[in-house]
């Protein structure tokens, strides 16, 4: 365990300097979203009721009220979390190819560490994890600092203010990233875990079969998903609802867990009887 937390910790450091990028990146750009938005609603406001003689209850009937709505659906908002989310993607591959291509062939050095092997692959997945995990509560923090913002540049009777839950629902991702229950947590950062695990696999498919292993990978990849999407499409097309919605999930539950286990056990093989130092 002191092994895998070492790892964890290496990789963590690793990637510390980009992510605080990330998070400097997030911040200032919704920060500077809030101030941007809320700046041109006030000009909309103050050109309709003074250029054009517009009263304060007719411009909020016609634009309608300034809320958080406004910034959640701007690129100001959307455009951070989409390159995190893709710079997040890329390490997935990055983590590893860095340590196969780089100068010094750094992933040699990793799996002669006397430990498992499987303990660098499981660091390298935790620390992806992390990563998101980390994300998503920086922006669950940002979302009081930016409401203190929007309250500072718009008036109280031009705005509707939103609480936590609300702004978060006005997201159109709000029940991927933001899960209400434990139940919703579980269900959807499980399956972000396994597909790390998964994408991992058909790295080391490729690692340990070159070109022939891409295609390897490719296939395993659409495999874990059809497993996974088996029970719903059996179910649409065969069965024709004959599950409840609880039954469903439960089935995919279990397949999920299967293609899980399934990655694991194809990495743990690779790792220790394809991959050579």
């Amino acid at each position: 365990m002191s092994n895998y937390l070492k790892l964890v910790n290496f990789e963590l450091s690793r990637f510390m300097k980009l992510y605080v990028v990330m998070i400097c990146f997030t911040i200032i750009m919704q920060i500077t979203g809030v101030i941007v938005k809320s700046k041109s609603y006030m000009g909309l406001a103050n050109e309709e009721m003074y250029k054009n003689m517009m009263s304060k209850t007719e411009f909020i009937n016609q634009h309608g009220e300034f809320s958080f709505y406004w910034l959640t659906q701007s690129i100001w908002f959307m455009g951070p979390i989409a390159l995190c989310g893709a710079a997040l993607l890329f390490y997935m591959f990055l983590i590893w190819y860095r340590d196969w291509l780089g100068k010094n062939t750094f992933i040699y050095r990793l799996l002669m560490i006397p430990t498992a092997r499987m303990n660098v692959y499981l660091a390298k997945a935790t620390t992806i994890f992390l990563m998101v995990i980390g994300m998503v509560a920086l922006q669950l923090a940002l979302f009081p600092v930016e409401a203190v913002v929007m309250q500072w540049m718009v008036p109280v009777d031009f705005r509707l203010d939103l609480n936590i839950l609300q702004t978060i629902f006005s997201l159109n991702f709000a029940a991927v990233l933001f899960p209400l229950t434990p139940t919703e947590f579980f269900l959807w950062y499980g399956a972000g875990a396994m597909s790390i695990l998964v994408i991992f696999t058909a790295i080391l498919f490729e690692r340990s079969f070159r070109w022939k292993g891409i295609l390897i990978g490719v296939v395993y990849i659409a495999l874990s998903v059809g497993l996974l999407m088996l029970p719903v499409l059996i179910d649409e097309f065969f069965m024709y609802g004959y599950l409840y919605p609880i039954e469903l999930v439960g089935i995919t539950i279990v397949m999920g867990l299967l293609v899980t286990g399934m990655s694991l056990f194809t990495s743990h093989y690779l790792l220790n009887k394809k991959v050579t130092v």
